[in-house]
């Protein structure tokens, strides 16, 4: 497969989110994720979700949160950001009544790395290679503003090659993330609003991806209505072209955020792309992540 030119930031660099994404994000739907967690007194899985083992709310929230250490609940939900604020803090006070972030967090570490040793092996074809690229890819990186990548950084090395690219992959996850969420803040939108718009920008039936974030239909109808009343979507609930325009932005603003991961790679983030495809099928084929997420959809919308 070919892809665009690195001259092309914007889409390159959604490009990379996207192939990255199943390798890192597969901590959430990991089973052994889902056991250790478990092993904590933490509910078990919710059961199946788009084809994958959803994880339990106050453990996936108390143990993406303990990256930052242990926080209160109002950190974590301003970290993540587009969840409704009152579910993330019952959920993170709830979970430290169960357990300390130290020990989440190595249950989060063992479970992640176990499900890609079980999938991929130790040594799959590029590891090596992998890790040298996104050393690379995250030597450029800088902690203002992005508090789930501060908290990555801050966190030991794990002990196996493919645990090092793991980690490397979640800090420029969790860096983009945060770079999006800085985009759409300065963009005037609320986190109800910007996952409406986005499902509205991906293709998607509206109240459908945004329904896991906690949202009541009240939530949702202020939303609507000051997306329709500022143009952004029609009062019957379509993307109007301000609105696709403005989401666009939203997502170029991000882009531009990764550009120093873009310049730092060059030509070799083709090479990246080329080696993390195949361990991100494989991981979906094992159900170890959903066939398609957000970065699949973001992706999609800007080709």
């Amino acid at each position: 497969m070919v892809y665009r030119s690195v001259m092309t930031t914007p889409h390159i660099s959604r490009v990379l989110a996207a192939a990255l994404e199943p390798v890192t994000g597969q901590v959430y739907f990991s089973p052994e994720c889902h056991h250790n967690y478990e092993a904590l007194g933490f509910s078990p899985s919710r059961g199946e979700f788009n084809g994958v083992m959803a994880p339990d709310g106050p453990a996936y929230f108390t143990s993406r949160g303990s990256v930052m250490g242990q926080v209160p609940g109002e950190v974590v939900a301003a970290a993540f950001a587009v969840f409704k604020p009152e579910v993330v803090i019952s959920s993170v006070t709830h979970g430290w009544t169960l357990t300390d972030a130290h020990t989440i967090c190595a249950a989060r570490d063992n479970g992640a790395i176990g499900q890609l040793h079980r999938v991929l092996g130790e040594s799959p074809h590029g590891v090596a290679r992998a890790q040298s690229l996104l050393e690379k890819a995250t030597d450029v990186l800088q902690p203002e503003g992005r508090p789930l990548y501060a908290g990555l950084r801050s966190l030991n090395t794990p002990a196996s090659q493919v645990g090092v690219v793991w980690r490397l992959g979640d800090m420029l996850r969790e860096y983009r993330g945060d770079s999006h969420t800085a985009a759409w803040i300065s963009g005037g939108f609320t986190a109800c609003e910007i996952g409406l718009l986005s499902e509205l920008f991906w293709g998607m039936t509206i109240k459908t991806y945004s329904r896991s974030r906690g949202w009541s239909e009240a939530d949702y109808e202020e939303a609507l209505e000051r997306l329709a009343t500022d143009g952004y979507i029609t009062h019957e609930g379509a993307l109007t072209s301000h609105g696709r325009a403005s989401r666009e932005h939203v997502e170029k603003l991000t882009d531009l955020q990764m550009e120093r991961v873009v310049r730092a790679l060059g030509a070799e983030i083709d090479e990246l792309i080329t080696i993390l495809r195949p361990w991100g099928a494989a991981i979906r084929a094992a159900k170890g992540y959903p066939a398609a997420g957000p970065h699949d959809l973001a992706e999609a919308a800007s080709s």
